[in-house]
Order: C-alpha cells, then sequence, then structure tokens
C-alpha cells in the first residue's frame, strides 16, 4: 500500500508531501491542476524513462520519493532475487533525476536499475490510465489476463519450460540438417580439394628446408669457393692456422720448464687447437658435400612449384596451413558419414520434447477454457448492473496447429451490449464507456487473483456518468473492502468522488512569477463545497451543496 509520497522539482510541483491510507481514496481537481503530473512523478518510480523537460524550471535535481506497506504481501523472494534488503513492513523507492539527465534510484536506500524499479513496481502497484481500455483490443493481453485469472503460472512455466527444449532442439536440428545439405551438396569438390592436398604428400615445414637448399644449391660454387679457403688458411700447405699453434704449443711448452705461467698458456692454447682442429673438419666436411646436382635442383623446382601452387589455390601462406586444411577436409567428409546418425538421434529427442510439450500445453489448455467459463459468468454478472442489462461476454480459446511461445492456444474476448446483435471482437462493437466498465470488472477479478496492494484508476469513468457511475464507485468500494486494498480513482464525476473513503485535491496557486500544482486531504466540509463545485461549476449555489450532501451520506 501506498503510505507516502514526497515530490521535490517535478513539473508544476515545487514540493508536495502527502500520506496515503487504505480502502478506496478519490483524487479530484479542474483539468491542468496536475493531476497527470502527480502519476508521471509515480510512473518515474516504476521504472518509466526520465525526461529533463519534466525538471521544474530552473531546478538542478528533482527527487521523488514513495513508501509502500508490504506487510502480507510475501515480497520477500523478491528482494532477495534483487539483493535488496526486505524488512517485512515498510519498503522506500526514491528516484532523482538532475537537469543533466543523470538519474538515480534506489529501494530501501540501495542503489537499483530501472528493471529492478519496474519489476518491483509490478507487485506493489498499477496505474490504469485512458489509454489502457485499448489493451483489451491486443491478443496478448487478453491471454495474460485469462492466464492470470485461471492461475495458470505454475502450468505456463511448465510448459515455456518444455517448449524452450523443444523449440533449441528444432534448432539444433534444422542447423544439422541444413549443414549436411550444404555439405552433400560440396561434397564432391571437398573430395576434388582433399584428394590434390592428398596426392601432394605434404610434410610439415618441407617448403622451408626445400627452399634453403635450393639457395644452397645455386650458390655451390661460391660455397666451396669460400669453404675450401677457409680449409686452406685453417690446415693447409701454406703457413696454416693449425700448423702454426701447433709450433707455438711447442714453444710454450719449453717455456714451461722454466715458467709456470706458461704452462696455463699452453693448455688455453690448447683448447683453442681443438675447437679449431674440430672447425676445420667440419669445413671440410661441408666443402666435400656441397655439389650443385642438376636431377636434385630439378626436383627441388617441381616441388616448391607445386607446393606454391597449391598455396596460390587455396590462397595460404605455408604448407603448413594446407596440412591444417587438409585435416579440416577429411574431417567434412568423415563427418558426412556421422550426419545421418546425428540427424536420426536429434529427430528422436525432438520428437520426445515435442511430446512433453504437447502434454503440458494441454494442461494449461484445460486451465484457460476451465477459467474462461468461469470469467464470462462472473463479467455478465458484473457488467449488467454497470448499465450492460444484455451484456453477452465469451472468452473464445482455440488451438493452435503447432506449439508457440505462450501455448497452443488463440484467446479473443468476444462481447455484444444487444440481445440482437452477435457477439464480436470487442475491440469492433465496445463503446468507449462499455470498455471502461469492461475494464474495471476485469480489474476487479485481476486484483482478487494478482493481490495488488495498490491500484490506481486515472478516470476510469470515461463515458459514463449517474447512476452508472455510482454502481462502478461501488464497484471499487467492493474492491478495496474485500481484497485488502488500496484503491485510487482520478476522476471528475461528483457520484464516484462521494463514495471515496478519503478525498484529496489537486490545485493549482499562482504567484507572480510561477504557479504551483499542490494535492490535500479535504475535511468534510472542504469535501462538500469540492463536490457541489463539481456538480455546478464555479458558481456554488444552495441546491448544490445539498445535493453534495446528499451524494457523500449515500456512503454507507
Amino acid at each position: 500500500m501506498l503510505t507516502h509520497l514526497s515530490i521535490k522539482n517535478y513539473a508544476l510541483i515545487e514540493e508536495l508531501d502527502i500520506d496515503l491510507r487504505g480502502g478506496f481514496s478519490v483524487i479530484t481537481g479542474e483539468t491542468g491542476a496536475g493531476k497527470s503530473i502527480l502519476l508521471g512523478a509515480i510512473g518515474l518510480l516504476l521504472g518509466q524513462r526520465a525526461d529533463t523537460k519534466a525538471l521544474r524550471s530552473g531546478s538542478q535535481k528533482c527527487i521523488i520519493e514513495a513508501s509502500f506497506n508490504l506487510d502480507g504481501y510475501k515480497l520477500e523472494s523478491l528482494f532477495e532475487d534483487m539483493d535488496i534488503d526486505y524488512d517485512g513492513q515498510e519498503c522506500i523507492v526514491r528516484r532523482e533525476v538532475s537537469a543533466t539527465g543523470k538519474s538515480r534510484a534506489f529501494i530501501n536506500d540501495t542503489p537499483a536499475t530501472l528493471a529492478q524499479l519496474t519489476q518491483l513496481g509490478a507487485q506493489i502497484i498499477d496505474i490504469h490510465s485512458q489509454h489502457q481500455n485499448l489493451l483489451i483490443s491486443e491478443e496478448d493481453y487478453q491471454l495474460h489476463t485469462l492466464d492470470t485469472l485461471a492461475h495458470a503460472q505454475a502450468e505456463l512455466a511448465a510448459y515455456q519450460d518444455a517448449f524452450q527444449h523443444y523449440h533449441t532442439l528444432m534448432q539444433q536440428l534444422r542447423e544439422r540438417q541444413k549443414g549436411k545439405e550444404d555439405a552433400e551438396k560440396e561434397e564432391e569438390y571437398i573430395r576434388y580439394q582433399h584428394q590434390q592436398l592428398e596426392e601432394a604428400e605434404l610434410e610439415r615445414d618441407e617448403d622451408t628446408a626445400l627452399e634453403e637448399e635450393q639457395r644452397t644449391m645455386e650458390h655451390a660454387e661460391d660455397i666451396k669457393s669460400a669453404l675450401s679457403t677457409a680449409t686452406e688458411l685453417l690446415d693447409g700447405d701454406n703457413a696454416p692456422i693449425l700448423s702454426s699453434l701447433r709450433q707455438c704449443m711447442s714453444q710454450l711448452a719449453t717455456a714451461a720448464k722454466y715458467l709456470p705461467a706458461a704452462e696455463e698458456l699452453s693448455q688455453r692454447l690448447d683448447t683453442c687447437y681443438i675447437e679449431l682442429q674440430d672447425i676445420s673438419q667440419e669445413v671440410e666436411t661441408h666443402n666435400s658435400n656441397i655439389d650443385y646436382d642438376p636431377r636434385r635442383m630439378a626436383y627441388i623446382e617441381e616441388r616448391l612449384s607445386l607446393i606454391y601452387n597449391l598455396q596460390h589455390r587455396f590462397n595460404l601462406n605455408s604448407e603448413n596451413e594446407l596440412i591444417a586444411l587438409q585435416t579440416e577436409l577429411r574431417a567434412k567428409l568423415d563427418g558426412l558419414s556421422t550426419a545421418e546418425d546425428d540427424i536420426i538421434e536429434l529427430q528422436h529427442a525432438v520428437s520426445q520434447a515435442k511430446t512433453v510439450a504437447l502434454e503440458a500445453a494441454s494442461r494449461l489448455s484445460a486451465k484457460r477454457r476451465e477459467a474462461a467459463k468461469r470469467v464470462e459468468e462472473q463479467m455478465v454478472a458484473s457488467l449488467i448492473p454497470l448499465g450492460i442489462p444484455n451484456i453477452q461476454f465469451s472468452i473464445s480459446v482455440t488451438d493452435t496447429p503447432e506449439p508457440e511461445a505462450t501455448g497452443m492456444n488463440h484467446v479473443e474476448f468476444r462481447f455484444s451490449a444487444n440481445k440482437n446483435a452477435p457477439l464480436q471482437p470487442i475491440s469492433r462493437v465496445a463503446s468507449g464507456g462499455e470498455l471502461a466498465r469492461v475494464m474495471l470488472s476485469l480489474k476487479a477479478l485481476l486484483s482478487k487473483a494478482r493481490c495488488l496492494p495498490t491500484i490506481i484508476f486515472d478516470e476510469i469513468d470515461t463515458g459514463v456518468s449517474g447512476q452508472i457511475a455510482e454502481r462502478m464507485a461501488r464497484m471499487m468500494q467492493e474492491m478495496a473492502g474485500e481484497g485488502h486494498m488500496q484503491v485510487i480513482s482520478i476522476t471528475h464525476l461528483p457520484q464516484i468522488a462521494a463514495l471515496g473513503t478519503q478525498h484529496y485535491k489537486v490545485y493549482k496557486e499562482d504567484s507572480a512569477d510561477e504557479t504551483n500544482s499542490h494535492i490535500a486531504l479535504l475535511s468534510p466540509n472542504e469535501r462538500i463545497q469540492e463536490i457541489a463545485h463539481m456538480l455546478s461549476g464555479a458558481n456554488l449555489t444552495d441546491a448544490a451543496l445539498q445535493n453534495a450532501r446528499a451524494l457523500l451520506s449515500m456512503q454507507a
């Protein structure tokens, strides 16, 4: 239940604080006084998008805060899911919007997202504005309404789980079938590509090794010349390095007899000699292995040409990438042989999942059809006193050929206000006043089904007057009394205003340079005058005052 509302710097409201009570309350005021502003502010608390144009002119920030009494509405799990403190009694929701467009929201002083505001708002308050009467024409709304009145949440959740599983498997099956079809169309080409790569007998890093060998063979003469010169310098006939080292070692050995330090130098030189001797042998080996072989050169060129052509054909950069492609093509060909088995297995899984979904859909449909009959009777019983004595109201529940996200039913509300008129979709035949009465009756049923703490009707009385308005007010009284709800009606009709337990008035005050909107709880005397004004206009008459007192006396 909404217990307190505070608004600062929003539209025409500079500062507003109002305590609200349970039961049936009414809000009245002249057109333009600020009733829609009040609803707009509450809408921000319910997660609606903020518009900086709504800030009061000259202000830097608007703040809207509301307190709700949630005792007895079992919302602990909701707060737990949102990771927000829950004390079982009071809940405070605050929204701040700055002139820069920055918006912040809090639930019990914990920062909250707009999605969390919307999620909480759906559980604690319902604002029914005039344009929402048109919702009754939409099939999704009709279906959702029927499911709520049928208490079919468990059946719907079970069906949606089954449908989601079935839908996922169906997608997998379609993808697998399409993949198989595409692969089969390309199979001949894939086999041709794979055969080309397989016949090439590719080896990892072969191209790198062949390119190196090709470079060596192309420069064989230069390499042999350089290696021969190196061999001659190391161990040739004309002053070779190794011969000179041997002589040096011999001289150091002689000196070592008399100079101990020469012994260490001799050993170090011996190490160098061994290393140079090893290098000399390797140079000689390389030199003997270097040779230009025309046949080998022709093979290398032919082999590299084959590899380069394959790289160009497949738009790849190396032989290793060609080998990876060959592996991939082999996997595709192998996959073709197992695809049919996979598809058969998936088809079996889809069939089982569809059976489960159909069974769940059948249970959901049965619950909907059972509820439809009950709701039809309740709606007729509710609408006859509201001035539609020849009302015909039915809920058509037809089956769809295949499972859909919401079940296997199409739902249509059908309506006729006259004995001789056939039932037709409600959007085609119901007048504005009839739609308002139908929506009020539906909301009355929904309020009991949902146990909603607060509902606000914004001019639900559109298109009605007199005795019918009084009966609509009685229905709102019953909603507040039977369901322990807080029902607030924003109205222009004195017949409805007179039956509220509390009466609030929205009004404007003009100063020299600004206009402010206010709301106040009317005293019994003020209430008589407000209703009299609603009856007679600006000029109060004794007859209007007397009529206002008579209307107020009908509360009991």
